[in-house]
């Protein structure tokens, strides 16, 4: 976790060896953080300060000379060092290394095969200097693409699969009520729909499902209440919502929207596409042995997620061979972005203040057809995110017997959804993920790639103001053209 925050060339006197402000982060928590390495002869212990606005986020700024260094941290009275940084065993143990060029050396930016910082790492805006990242050919990145298609054509949608978990599927006939409880106790918001009748799965049920519902009911004035749900088998409420009445040669004939899956043998280039084409970031993999379907076997849930942790896994040690990935995701055709002042063709980024009702968050998120909302201050920064997923924490404690949509803030129904130490929604310390416009591709990638991760807010260093959204569908319908 450092960065050179640009070279220092002042000489104090004697001819003495250039020094680089060296960024040193610990993101990993605790009460007392130091850092300590060669550049103090593993002596003193460099005291390092918890971010403003990120108290597990430790950092300091200290100055090297150009060079080889080791380093390890010092975390509450034990030694530790950082898994995600490059590491080596030396004369202390394992340490991280950092190597800092001198000035006639380039590149002046660092190798992709560096992991990247913490993603709450986002007051270092000098990380990565845009005007030393070269620029990049349209023949480079159609060379990227061509490797990253190769690559995902040649491996299939087994390789997705868990060493071990369990996939939980839901019977059609249940009522809406159980299955909105099931989806909040699993911590998971969608699921396949067995039908017991014809023996196969017919659909999906997800957190879109239950913001439809809780807007019809509530744009009937009512309350939702246990009998509403329980009389509402999730049958009855898709036959009601996805039987599309289509007049063909003048009769009118239902239409249910086919169940969009994948086999274990489709490629991972295939399973990808039909995600992106059907506008889904999650699809079932189901096997059947006998030639007519019957005696589905629900194997997992593919998803973006799963297949760009492929992406970054294949290609960690050999990124020299995908430039883009060096390439910061400004200077990329990614993602959604404020609109600049005075540009009339830009696209308004939808966002909300913490005191809009819930209801406006709901029709927002279906009228934008987005799958997450900021939830910022009066000067546009960063507070929270609000996310279709989100919607089944009001089946905590029935919480939906007892609020009223117009009359929940967003910050109340966010709470709402928090257990008793604080944690609902939170990956790797923070609800929100946020990253730099000056991140390069391979670190949004990997913060992608964590599981339950399916968007970063682009935020200004230092003020946390918004500044667009990227998400994994922009990334994986940009690497594969």
């Amino acid at each position: 976790m450092f960065g050179a925050s640009g070279q220092n060339n002042s000489s104090r006197g004697g001819g003495e060896a250039t020094v680089v402000p060296t960024r040193f982060v610990w993101p990993h928590g605790g009460r007392r953080v130091f850092v300590c390495g060669s550049f103090t002869r593993w002596t003193d212990h460099i005291p390092m300060s918890p971010m403003e606005g990120c108290p597990t986020v430790f950092q300091v700024l200290y100055n090297l000379t150009p060079g080889y260094h080791q380093y390890k941290f010092f975390v509450d009275g034990e030694w530790r060092h950082d898994e995600h940084q490059p590491f080596v065993n030396g004369n202390y143990g394992v340490v991280n290394t950092i190597f800092l060029p001198r000035e006639s050396d380039v590149p002046a930016f660092f190798s992709p095969e560096i992991p990247g910082r913490s993603n709450m790492d986002v007051d270092n805006d000098a990380f990565v200097p845009l005007e030393a990242v070269p620029s990049i050919s349209l023949d480079d990145i159609d060379v990227s693409r061509h490797r990253i298609s190769t690559f995902l054509s040649m491996h299939t949608a087994y390789e997705l699969l868990p060493e071990s978990g369990k996939v939980i599927a839901l019977d059609v006939n249940l009522p809406v009520r159980q299955s909105f409880h099931i989806l909040h106790e699993q911590g998971i918001s969608i699921a396949p729909l067995w039908d017991s009748r014809s023996g196969r799965f017919v659909g999906v049920l997800s957190a879109l499902d239950f913001i439809m519902i809780l807007r019809e009911l509530g744009s009937r004035g009512f309350y939702l209440t246990e009998e509403e749900l329980e009389t509402h088998s999730i049958l009855a409420w898709k036959e009601e919502k996805m039987n599309i009445a289509n007049q063909i040669d003048g009769i009118l004939r239902p239409y249910q929207r086919r169940l969009i899956h994948a086999g274990p043998y489709d490629s991972l280039r295939d399973v990808a596409i039909k995600l992106l084409q059907n506008k889904i970031s999650t699809v079932p993999i189901i096997h059947s042995t006998s030639q007519d379907g019957s005696f589905p076997q629900l194997l997992h849930m593919a998803s973006l997620s799963g297949i760009l942790k492929c992406i970054c896994r294949n290609f960690k040690h050999s990124s020299g061979s995908l430039p883009i990935l060096q390439q910061p995701i400004c200077s990329l055709p990614l993602g959604t972005w404020v609109p600049k002042i005075g540009d009339s063709n830009g696209k308004p980024l939808a966002m909300l203040r913490p005191n809009a009702s819930l209801n406006a968050a709901l029709s927002l998120l279906v009228q934008a057809g987005v799958s997450s909302i900021p939830i910022v201050d009066d000067n546009d920064s960063l507070q929270d995110i609000y996310c279709r997923s989100d919607i089944t924490a009001l089946a905590k404690d029935r919480a939906y017997t007892r609020v009223h949509l117009d009359e929940l803030s967003i910050r109340q129904a966010l709470q709402l959804g928090q257990d008793p130490n604080g944690s609902y929604g939170i990956i790797n310390g923070q609800r929100c993920q946020m990253c730099l416009r000056s991140d390069p591709l391979h670190k949004v990638m990997e913060r992608l790639a964590v599981p339950g991760v399916r968007r970063l807010v682009i935020v200004e260093a230092g003020s946390k103001r918004v500044e667009g959204i990227i998400t994994l569908s922009d990334v994986l319908k940009f690497l594969l053209g």
